[in-house]
């Protein structure tokens, strides 16, 4: 008879090789890894005012993190692939950890550059391995899971800003990089102890409008592809169009004259740039896990075209009634409700189209898109300088509604043709293993030695 210890011991195990318990795991990583980007802008300010650096320079140190986070992802993924989610994790945690140390005592640029490729290799590993796993996990709910995961960034930062900035006041940002980086380290090391390889459930039968692969392609195999560019293309579009135009909305409002116009909303009364942003933030992470279930129930490219049109309108609206502080706010958050879903179901479309086996490194592949996006984002002000705010947002729109064009009408059929040529091949090689099973089982045995 088992003991109780067995029995508990079960029962934990059980608990965590359930995949919501997993997903939720990664969720709150991905929330603990968030003030590595968002809280950043914090930080800026009082390190300038300290040693005097000049906001631009200090601001490169951001640059750093965001094409290291970006860049190294494809290769974590890999990690993740050939070792499980545990290691990787364990160590990002101790990567973002020691980050915010470095940043804490950093005495010159440099230091702050070394502490910005660090944390990037944190971020990165947290965040893909989060996002590839949960991929694996959920084979029939890769919206959902992809985008539930991905807006626990949007969570983290909306629970821990207010705290790090009341910290920077009172205690200099010295303390806060201290404090906040060793305890975000501690407890996304605690979690990733709990992290297991992903065993998803067997024959489960993705949504009916979601098309899916029935071979697992390698890296290799998929950035060989053209439907790969293809994807990667339209994700570059629309990153770089939301990111030139949500990156601007601090000067645009400022040009406007209202961005410390008194704002309230539910009893709530902010500057109208501060009131703005903060829903944008909320808009950006609803809409994640929001559009990733939309895109389980009515197809990736459908939503595709739906979402990236609505961003086109959006910053159309943006343009023409914006000069109006309450048209401002509205189609500001539009953009962000149709531009943080990206970051969903993306990624859901990489699972389906090459298999979730290697999720994690084909996710992150495809991620770097949004570093080649950033490199684009100096291109507002140059249009800016040449025409008006005008260029900006028309830039912008158009290269939106072309990749919800190209969703629609390029790569929907371009991947409905791939996905058929994998069920042949998959069908070919049942055929060929059934084949040789059955001349194996009518060879004749052997005979015995008596």
């Amino acid at each position: 008879m088992a003991s109780a210890d067995t029995m508990v011991s079960g029962q934990s195990h059980g608990r965590r090789h359930n995949r919501w318990v997993q997903l939720v795991i990664g969720i709150i990583c991905m929330g603990l890894v968030a003030n590595l980007q968002y809280a950043w802008t914090l930080f800026v300010v009082p390190m300038d005012a300290k040693h005097h650096w000049g906001q631009a320079a200090i601001q490169t140190a951001f640059t750093i993190f965001i094409v290291t986070e970006t860049w190294l992802v494809p290769i974590e993924g890999w990690l993740v692939d050939k070792f499980g989610p545990r290691p990787v994790v364990m160590g990002g945690a101790i990567c973002a950890a020691i980050g915010w140390i470095i940043d804490a005592h950093a005495t010159t640029l440099v230091h702050l550059y070394i502490a910005a490729v660090v944390a990037g290799i944190g971020a990165g590993c947290v965040y893909g391995t989060c996002v590839g796993t949960a991929l694996k996990w959920f084979p029939d709910k890769h919206g959902l899971a992809a985008g539930m995961t991905a807006a626990g960034i949007g969570a983290g930062a909306a629970v821990t800003v207010i705290p790090i900035s009341n910290m920077i006041q009172k205690s200099g940002y010295e303390s806060a990089f201290m404090f906040f980086g060793i305890l975000q380290g501690v407890i996304i090391f605690v979690l990733a102890l709990m992290l297991v390889r992903p065993k998803p459930p067997a024959n489960v039968v993705p949504a009916k409008r979601v098309v899916s692969t029935k071979i697992d392609y390698t890296t290799g195999q998929m950035v060989r592809a053209p439907i790969f560019w293809v994807l990667y293309l339209m994700f570059v579009a629309v990153a770089a169009g939301g990111v030139i135009a949500t990156a601007q909305f601090g000067p645009i409002a400022k040009e406007y004259g209202f961005a410390k116009m008194p704002v309230s909303l539910l009893g709530v009364t902010l500057p109208l740039l501060e009131m703005t942003l903060s829903i944008d933030n909320l808009c950006n992470g609803f809409t994640r896990p929001l559009c990733g279930f939309i895109s389980d129930k009515i197809g990736r490219e459908n939503t595709m075209f739906i979402i990236f049109l609505g961003e086109g309108v959006a910053l159309l609206g943006l343009m023409q009634f914006g000069h109006n502080p309450y048209m401002f706010m509205l189609f500001a958050a539009l953009t962000f409700l149709c531009w943080g879903e990206i970051f969903s179901i993306f990624p859901a479309t990489c699972a389906d189209t090459f298999g979730s086996k290697y999720a994690a490194a084909n996710a992150g592949t495809l991620y770097t898109a949004k570093g080649t996006a950033s490199m684009l984002v100096p291109l507002a002000s140059v249009l800016a300088a040449i025409g008006s705010w005008n260029a900006v947002f028309i830039t912008a729109a158009v290269t939106s509604i072309a990749a919800g064009l190209c969703a629609k009408f390029v790569f929907a059929p371009m991947r409905r043709r791939w996905i058929e040529n994998t069920v042949t091949q998959s069908a070919a090689q049942s055929s060929i293993d059934a084949s040789f099973q059955s001349g194996w089982s009518d060879a004749p045995s052997k005979p015995s030695v008596q």
